[in-house]
């Protein structure tokens, strides 16, 4: 058994969640912590966790992953400052 204190104002909302239920308090209680743990073990893939955000500030341009280091070359060689 656990014993908590709870804002006054929770307590009026779950006494009118079990009476339009009609069921207990601690019913609800309990179904309110089902809830939540099921939605805190739910097993995320990072992928599904940043799915929305994945491509959403995209520059078009599909290959920058791939020849990054062909476009420094290429910057550096054009930015060279010779100095004698």
């Amino acid at each position: 058994m656990i014993s908590i204190n709870i804002p006054s104002d929770y307590e009026i909302k779950l006494e009118q969640i079990a009476q339009n239920e009609n069921i207990t308090i601690s019913e609800v209680v309990e179904k309110a912590i089902q809830i939540y743990f099921s939605h805190y073990f739910e097993q995320a893939t990072p992928y599904t966790l940043g799915k929305d955000l994945f491509g959403k500030y995209g520059s078009g341009n599909g290959h920058l992953s791939r020849d990054y280091k062909k476009r420094i070359k290429e910057k550096l060689r054009n930015s060279a400052v010779i100095t004698y």
